[in-house]
């Protein structure tokens, strides 16, 4: 069964604060007794990349893959040798969204665990906007539902000539969630983000560049040159002065985000439980239209 392109978590609890050792004999970072097993992190002098490393699924964010993204992203709190973060996603995909084949996620008993397990999601995107070094996300191929979250965290996005982004939460019955629709509204404005998320289609690289969700497209044999060329720019920069811009410029725009998005979560599990969203699924798996009815 493929992974579908749509932002829902089930997680297991938060983890406590890990401060990740920057340096390592090998490649293969580890959190305590914990290892990475699903990115890849590899640091060049000031510039850190992280990819997501599920090739096999296109990169979908199985549960685990969240909670070492939501670590990675905490450990840069403690890590101040870092200057820039590039995030992508290894093989043809950033990421096709969540993964519904993934057995490691835990199965709540209770409507409310169900509500506590699902603030991972919501916690990960926040602690990638509020990594303290410039970050950019270089969308390789399909970013869609829960990865598109992921670009819109971060401070700037560079996109392959080939590249297609999407929230397809909606035709699926449900609502976007993860606090993220404000970061689209900030990116693309309040017109355009209604288009993306409500009609949930892909959007190109041209389109994308146009409305400002890209900051830049390049060929794709050319997406992480670019990236690492932005990253050095930054990386070369005092870094106490970026890094206090970039909290500034955040504070003042996304001051209202979580008063306005604090319940988003709530609102997920209200449209899961409508014929709709059971609707949504079924068409989506059996390839149609779906019919809505408002049930």
């Amino acid at each position: 069964m493929a992974a579908i392109f749509w932002a829902i978590s089930r997680p297991m609890p938060l983890l406590g604060p890990i401060a990740i050792p920057l340096e390592w004999p090998s490649k293969q970072w580890h959190l305590g007794p914990m290892e990475f097993r699903h990115l890849r992190i590899e640091r060049d002098g000031p510039v850190t990349t992280v990819t997501l490393d599920r090739p096999d699924k296109l990169n979908a964010l199985s549960y685990a893959l969240q909670q070492e993204i939501e670590a990675v992203a905490r450990s840069f709190q403690q890590d101040e040798t870092t200057r820039a973060v590039i995030f992508t996603g290894a093989g043809r995909h950033f990421s096709a969204g969540a993964d519904l084949t993934d057995t490691e996620r835990p199965q709540p008993e209770t409507r409310l665990g169900a509500l506590r397990q699902s603030r991972l999601g919501p916690r990960m995107i926040r602690a990638l906007a509020r990594i303290e070094p410039i970050t950019i996300a270089a969308i390789n191929g399909v970013a869609a539902g829960g990865a598109a979250c992921i670009a819109t965290a971060c401070d700037f996005r560079i996109g392959a000539d080939d590249c297609q982004v999407s929230y397809p939460e909606v035709p699926l019955g449900m609502n976007l969630s993860w606090t993220s629709l404000p970061l689209c509204v900030h990116l693309i404005g309040p017109a355009r983000a209604k288009r993306m998320v409500m009609l949930g289609q892909q959007e190109d690289a041209r389109t994308l560049l146009d409305w400002g969700f890209l900051d830049e497209i390049v060929p794709a044999a050319r997406l992480l040159d670019a990236a690492r060329a932005m990253a050095n720019r930054y990386a070369a920069l005092p870094p106490l002065p970026i890094q206090l811009v970039k909290r500034s410029v955040n504070a003042i725009s996304q001051a209202m985000d979580e008063s306005i998005m604090h319940a988003d979560m709530e609102q997920l599990m209200l449209t899961q439980s409508t014929e709709d969203f059971r609707e949504g699924i079924r068409a989506w798996f059996e390839k149609r239209t779906g019919k809505f009815t408002g049930d």
